[in-house]
C-alpha cells in the first residue's frame, strides 16, 4: 500500500484513493462530497467509459434507432440534427442503455449474441479506463493543481481482476498509485439493493462465464427459447446471484488495501471526516 500507517496517510501532501464495492453503497456520493470540498479531483470510471471508450458506440446506437423513424432519418441524412449522449457523473444512463438487456425484441431485448458483444465492449472499456488512472492522477495535479485524487469505480471492477493473485496486473498497477478502499455492505444493504433493483432493473456488466451460466439456467428453468425471454425478468432473476458471485471477489480484493463499511461512509460529512475514517482503517490493519 502507498500509505503504510495512519501517520503516513495524515501527513501525505497528496492523498490518492480508489473506491470499489457494490453499486449503491456510496462510492459516487463520497466522491462527489470530496470533490465539492475543492481540493479533490474526481475521476469517474463510468464517465470515462461513456465519453472516451464507448461514446461513439452509444451515439451510433441512438442514431440507428433514429434512422428507423422517417422524419428523423431525413434530418440525420441532411445533417440537420445532431444526436449525442448527455452523460454526466450523476447520469450514466447512456452507458446502461447501450448495454441493454437480452431477450424478446418486442420487449426491448437484444439477441444474446449482440448482448454478449456489448458486454465484451464494456469489459475492454472498463479495463482501459481503470488503466488510465495514473494518467489522470498526473493530469489532475499538473494541469489543474489538485493535490488529492479519488478514483470512483463501477461495481463490476471485481469481474476483471483476481484479488487472490499477488501478480494481478491491474490491481498491481492501481495499488501503485492509489490506496484501494473497499466499501463493504451488510446483509441488510444487500437486501435493500435487491429490493431497489427489483423496482427498477438496470443493465449490468457480467463476467462472461457467469453470464453464460445464468443464461442457460434461466432458459432451462423457464423452458423457453432465447427470443421468448422477458428482459427485465431475466436481469431481476440474475441480480441476486450476481451479488453473491461478486461478494467473494470483493473480499479477495480487500487484502490490497483497507476496508470501511457502508454505514461508516454514510456518517462522513466532510473531507476531514473521511481522512479520519481512513486513518482508523489503517490503524486497525483492515
Amino acid at each position: 500500500m502507498i500509505y503504510n500507517s495512519a501517520k503516513d496517510w495524515r501527513e501525505a501532501p497528496h492523498k490518492r484513493v480508489l473506491f470499489y464495492g457494490m453499486s449503491g453503497l456510496g462510492k459516487t456520493h463520497l466522491s462527489n462530497m470530496l470533490r465539492d470540498q475543492g481540493d479533490w479531483f474526481h475521476y469517474s470510471i463510468d464517465y470515462r467509459i461513456g465519453t472516451r471508450y464507448m461514446g461513439e458506440l452509444i451515439a451510433d446506437n441512438a442514431k440507428a434507432h433514429a434512422m428507423q423513424v422517417p422524419f428523423l432519418r431525413d434530418l440525420l441524412l441532411t445533417d440537420s440534427i445532431y444526436i449525442g449522449s448527455n452523460i454526466t457523473f450523476n447520469n450514466l444512463a447512456p452507458v446502461s442503455s447501450y448495454l441493454g438487456k437480452p431477450g424478446d425484441p418486442s420487449k426491448g431485448g437484444l439477441p444474446i449474441e449482440e448482448y454478449r458483444h456489448r458486454q465484451e465492449q464494456f469489459r475492454q472499456a472498463e479495463i482501459a479506463a481503470l488503466s488510465d488512472t495514473a494518467h489522470f492522477i498526473d493530469r489532475s495535479e499538473r494541469l489543474y493543481g489538485y493535490p488529492n485524487f479519488v478514483c470512483d469505480t463501477g461495481g463490476s471492477i471485481c469481474e476483471w481482476v483476481d484479488g487472490n493473485d499477488p501478480d494481478d496486473m491491474l490491481l498491481t498497477e492501481l495499488s501503485r498509485h492509489c490506496l484501494l478502499i473497499y466499501l463493504q455492505g451488510s446483509d441488510a444493504h444487500t437486501q435493500e439493493l435487491i429490493r431497489r433493483f427489483d423496482r427498477a432493473p438496470k443493465p449490468m456488466a457480467y463476467q462472461p462465464e457467469f453470464l453464460n451460466s445464468c443464461w442457460e439456467k434461466y432458459l432451462l428453468k423457464n423452458n423457453c427459447k432465447e427470443g421468448d425471454v422477458d428482459p427485465d425478468d431475466f436481469i431481476r432473476w440474475t441480480y441476486a446471484s450476481a451479488l453473491a458471485h461478486r461478494q467473494p471477489r470483493y473480499e479477495a480484493m480487500a487484502k490490497w488495501g483497507v476496508t470501511v463499511t457502508a454505514s461508516q461512509v454514510a456518517a462522513v460529512r466532510s473531507a476531514d471526516d473521511f481522512i479520519t475514517l481512513v486513518a482508523s482503517a489503517l490503524e486497525q490493519g483492515n
